[in-house]
Parts: structure tokens; C-alpha cells; sequence
């Protein structure tokens, strides 16, 4: 690869998207350098910011021949280093591609990948209709994005995540040619499924410009819970006995009391009163149209809490205490990183694992001398753990907590689980994929990545381990 641009590279990018639309400055190279992970930052050596799926061929025919990487950019907002550009190279913005268009009468949409997924929400919900995945940093992260990375969020445990609602997709290959992946139809049996090889591709194997969405009609109600444990494991333990009890909820989410109490800190106008002797909570929701069904799913499970050890629970009465929950527990990634350097795994087991996962990671952090702070969506048992430097030396941050996070992602496995629900694997997770699969399966992938981008320019050292 070509890490750094020629001057007739920079004039040739400046004759296909125009001369405001390329930056070459340090500043701007150094914002879009970044994502949310750690403290990473690899600048590109140009940002460049198309506004048609032309454009983008032209650009990428002129990469493919002079070997140039190309990092696609959307909102920043990923965990795992996605969006980096580790060997500089185009960091190709997607920022103009921002339309929506939704089509009421089949319940579908064709979206930009740079529109805000918040944004999406909303103008569905304006529709009458519901799209449902919804990441915490749904107010910021980009719908190109979360297909990238097969966002999910709290409600996934109910609606899927976002691979649940792609039908189809525009994306434009390494070697500039644009196509469609499949069809704007709720079945499609014919050939490939190439669009759900590139949902959750993290911009390796081609830039997704078009986005075509399944939508669903909204809901009219919902009952919200949040509920005090006097034990982490047992809050674990009540995920799956709800399920158990035959009730699906909506969003079942976890939050340790150093999550609540951090995030209490850090988010104004959310205030909750919490006993010294609570360890967790549970936010729990069910959705639906019928008050009298919800208000019986919502007894049921208040019968299967009362097997635990639990505080009074509070039920938000309001639309403003449900915001008020909801903003709290969207915000505890934020809280957490504005404590202390942190790194964030992204766990997932069956979820009835959740308690033997949740006792494994305090136990590697005992063994190798960090503390974790965990969150997440408890009810499809993923796991967020938050490894915390805090007062660690720089050696011991560089080579324990790697110790521990192999150890954190062994357990998981062990328990049928995977390294990533939904932030992806990206540049920080990647060699740690020898856990997850035998060297015949990363072949295979290796083998996928060669087909679609023989010079290997799309998004380079992502996903696949560096010794592969």
C-alpha cells in the first residue's frame, strides 16, 4: 500500500468531488482521525467528502490502481476502532449522504448511511411506523454505521438488531464497480446473500452508500421498571427467568451500582435514590398496544423478582421519568469515560450465563489487578465490561490487561458465547479472533476479503489478526 498521497493523487481527487470538498490541513486529518475508542487517533493523509455513489467509484478506481488505502468515515462514534486510518491513505467522509426517503405504503425506506439514526427514528416515528434499533449513541451514530458494525441497542432483545432490517443495499466495491446486493423484498432466495455479507463487514469489503430499511408499524404503549438488586449475580440470574416465565420484554438492561453511580454524577437533571447495599439494577420495558396486556406481562414479572433479593422497585409514572431513565442508561459509556482511560469489551454468552460471565471478569481483574465496571443489554446476554486504568501503571496497563481481556474472552467462548454483539471487531478486538475461530474459518474470511479487494485497500488491518 501507498500510505501517503502523491500531489497529482490530491489534484486528480480534486477534479472528481471538487476542491472544497478535499482537506489537507492538520486539524481537519486529525478530527476525523479519531473514533470512541481509547485514545487512538490515526490520521489520514487526505479526507476527502463525496456526494454521489460516482464520485466514490471514481475515487476508489484511482486507489485500486495507485494501491491507496481507504478508510470509510462515518460518525465516529465506534468502540473498536472501525473508522481508523492505521496506514493513513483517503479518509473518505460520508457526512453529505444524508437522504431519507420512506415509502408508507410498503413500510420501507431507502437512507443514506450518514444519516443520524436518532434522526431515521423520529422521521419514522412521524409516519406512524417504527424503526427499532436504537445504540446508546443513537443521537450521534450514523445508520451506514450501524450497518457496518450490525448495530443493535436496548430494544434488540425484542426487534433484532440492525441486520433484521436491511433488505437491501448500494455499495460500491473496491474496484469502483456499484451494485445492488439483493432486492427491495421482504424474501429473496436467489443466489448470495451479499447484503448480509456486508451488513457487519466494518467497511472491509465495500462502501455502502444506499441503504434499503424494513420498518414496522409503532407501538402505542409501554411500561418501564427500574429495579434495585442487593446482588449483581441474582440481577443476572432474573434475565433469564423472565424469559422463563414466558414474558418477552422489550429492553432488559443491566447496570452495576458503579455505573448508576458514575453516571448519576455525570448527567444532569437524573437523580435516584439508591441504598448502600444495592450491587445492581435492571431496567426493564414491555411495549405493546393493549394496556391491560402489559400491565399483566408487567405483574408477571414482579411475581418472578420477588424470588430475589431486591429493593423496592420504581416504575416511571411519566414520559419525562422514562426519558430520564433512558438518558441515564445511555449515558453510562460516557460517564465511565470521562472517569478514567478505560478499554470497553463487548461480550456476548446465552443469557443464562450472564451470572458465570459477570463472576469471571471481576475474577480476571482480581488476577490481574483491574477494576471493570459492567452494563448492557442483559436480556440477549450481551455485556459491556469497562476495564478501568485508573491508578495502573502505563507498563501494567500495557501488558496485564491484555492477560485478562484473552482470559474475559476465553470464559466467553467457553460459555458458547462470542467476542462482539454489536461493536464489532475492528483494529483493538482483532487478535483475539484465534478465541473465536480456528485458523480454517479465518482463512475463509481472509479468503472473502482477497476476492472483493485483491490490493487489500478497503479498510486495511481491521477484523482479521495481524498474524493471519
Amino acid at each position: 500500500m501507498n500510505t501517503t498521497l502523491s500531489t497529482e493523487n490530491i489534484t486528480t481527487l480534486e477534479q472528481i468531488v471538487g476542491a472544497p470538498y478535499i482537506f489537507t490541513d492538520e486539524e481537519t486529518r486529525h478530527h476525523y482521525g479519531h473514533d470512541e475508542t481509547e485514545d487512538y487517533n490515526f490520521p489520514p493523509s487526505v479526507v476527502v467528502k463525496p456526494g454521489t455513489p460516482e464520485e466514490i467509484s471514481a475515487i476508489m478506481k484511482v486507489a485500486n490502481e495507485y494501491k491507496i488505502p481507504v478508510v470509510p468515515i462515518g460518525g465516529r462514534t465506534g468502540l473498536s476502532g472501525g473508522a481508523l486510518s492505521i496506514h493513513g491513505g483517503i479518509g473518505l467522509s460520508m457526512e453529505r449522504f444524508i437522504s431519507i426517503e420512506i415509502d408508507e405504503k410498503n413500510l420501507q425506506a431507502i437512507v443514506g448511511p450518514a444519516v443520524i439514526t436518532q434522526v431515521f427514528r423520529e422521521a419514522a416515528f412521524e409516519k406512524g411506523l417504527f424503526y427499532p434499533p436504537d445504540p446508546s449513541s443513537q443521537g450521534s451514530c450514523t445508520i451506514g454505521g450501524n450497518v457496518a458494525e450490525n448495530a443493535g441497542g436496548a430494544r434488540a432483545l425484542k426487534y433484532g438488531v440492525t441486520k433484521d432490517y436491511v433488505l437491501n443495499l448500494q455499495v460500491v466495491l473496491p474496484n469502483g464497480d456499484i451494485i445492488w446486493t439483493g432486492a427491495n423484498t421482504l424474501k429473496n432466495s436467489t443466489g448470495y446473500n451479499l447484503t448480509q455479507l456486508m451488513v457487519g463487514s466494518e467497511g472491509t469489503l465495500g462502501i455502502i452508500t444506499k441503504i434499503v430499511m424494513k420498518l414496522l408499524p409503532k407501538n402505542s404503549h409501554n411500561i418501564l421498571m427500574l429495579v434495585p438488586f442487593f446482588r449483581s449475580a441474582q440481577a443476572c440470574e432474573a434475565v433469564a427467568e423472565i424469559f422463563r416465565a414466558g414474558i418477552v420484554p422489550s429492553a432488559l438492561e443491566f447496570m452495576e451500582r458503579d455505573a448508576i453511580d458514575w453516571t448519576l454524577r455525570f448527567v444532569e437533571g437524573v437523580s435516584i435514590d439508591i441504598k448502600d447495599e444495592v450491587e445492581a439494577h435492571l431496567l426493564i420495558e414491555v411495549d405493546g398496544n393493549y394496556p391491560d396486556v402489559l400491565f399483566a406481562e408487567a405483574e408477571k414479572i414482579m411475581g418472578v423478582l420477588e424470588q430475589f433479593d431486591i429493593d423496592e422497585i420504581l416504575f416511571a409514572d411519566t414520559e419525562d421519568q422514562k426519558n430520564a431513565l433512558w438518558k441515564m442508561r445511555r449515558a453510562v459509556g460516557e460517564a465511565v469515560k470521562s472517569n478514567s482511560v478505560y478499554k470497553e469489551e463487548d461480550t456476548v454468552v446465552p443469557r443464562y450465563e450472564l451470572p458465570s460471565l459477570l463472576a469471571g471478569i471481576k475474577e480476571a481483574g482480581r488476577k490481574y489487578g483491574f477494576k471493570s465496571v459492567c452494563y448492557g443489554h442483559a436480556g440477549d446476554g450481551n455485556l459491556h465490561v469497562n476495564i478501568i486504568k485508573g491508578d495502573m501503571s502505563d507498563e501494567n496497563w500495557r501488558t496485564e490487561v491484555p492477560k485478562g481481556i484473552r482470559e474475559i474472552f476465553e470464559l466467553t467462548v467457553a460459555l458458547k458465547g462470542t467476542l462482539s454483539g454489536e461493536h464489532g471487531i475492528g483494529y483493538v478486538q482483532k487478535n483475539y479472533m484465534d478465541i473465536a475461530f480456528p485458523q480454517s474459518q479465518l482463512q475463509l474470511m481472509k479468503g472473502i476479503k482477497q476476492l472483493f479487494d485483491p490490493n487489500n485497500i478497503l479498510n486495511p488491518s481491521k477484523i482479521l489478526p495481524d498474524n493471519l
